[in-house]
């Protein structure tokens, strides 16, 4: 059995130098595979090596996340191309999109944010409709605004993710009749989250997805505790349970659906 971890944030163990223990718990989880995405420029070149020296086990995107976006934010963007002509390549383009949680509480400086983030947000989106790749959507408090400039930058909705999905079965629905699809993390075991178990059912099998997102996130059995890719089994064995199949099943229809999204061999 193999179950891919989607989407997940590995600096922190790389920092600390405890990745080659987190990885040892994650294969003894059954945890065989993780795709690191890409916030910001910081990060890119520590997850293309990661990759490199863990072929097969460790993927990765490079993105500018919407909480990276600063008065520089145009560097970053322009660097975005090259990385996609390496030996070797990112998975996808992400993760990219518009956050609303975060910004500044003075109205003036949250609103020249939002406009920064926005017109990084559209470039991206310019960049991967140019590079036909995959991409991976941030949207806290935002889901409106990027299904529309989703809309606008022309992308092919079947190669875009919403990850960590938030919303409730509407909003999912929005996003599979364009043809894309939602990713859920840990939030799916909370006792609390019950809009987000109906959009995963409404959404259905054949485009689930799930992830850690770590070190963020943790699922309920681990709740409080910095998350980690092995954890991603309680993600996994509570949407079989949700799902009424067991979890070998589960994990063989996530990790076909994983590995078709992103064009993942075997």
């Amino acid at each position: 059995m193999t179950i891919i971890d989607s989407h997940c944030h590995l600096e922190s163990f790389v920092r600390n130098k405890t990745l080659a223990v987190t990885l040892d718990r994650a294969k003894a989880a059954d945890v065989k595979e993780i795709i690191c995405v890409g916030t910001d420029l910081k990060d890119w070149s520590l997850y293309h090596d990661l990759a490199r020296d863990y072929p097969g086990t460790l993927h990765y995107t490079v993105g500018l996340h919407p909480c990276h976006v600063d008065e520089a934010w145009h560097d970053a963007v322009s660097a975005l191309s090259p990385w996609f002509m390496d030996t070797t390549l990112p998975l996808a383009l992400g993760e990219i999109g518009l956050d609303n949680f975060h910004l500044p509480k003075d109205a003036d400086s949250a609103r020249a944010l939002q406009k920064m983030q926005e017109e990084a947000f559209r470039q991206q989106l310019a960049i991967a409709y140019q590079l036909d790749c995959p991409v991976v959507i941030h949207s806290r408090n935002a889901f409106a605004d990027c299904v529309r400039l989703i809309d606008e930058s022309g992308v092919d909705w079947r190669k875009v993710v919403f990850h960590c999905f938030s919303e409730g079965p509407d909003e999912i629905m929005e996003l599979n009749k364009r043809g894309g699809r939602g990713s859920f993390t840990g939030i799916l075991t909370y006792p609390s989250a019950q809009n987000i178990r109906e959009a995963a059912l409404a959404q259905g099998l054949d485009r689930l997805m799930i992830e850690t997102d770590a070190p963020y996130l943790s699922p309920q059995p681990t709740r409080g505790k910095p998350n980690e890719p092995a954890y991603l089994r309680h993600t996994a064995e509570a949407a079989a349970k949700l799902f009424g199949i067991s979890l070998d099943t589960l994990a063989d229809i996530t990790e076909a659906n994983t590995r078709a999204f992103f064009g993942m061999s075997r």
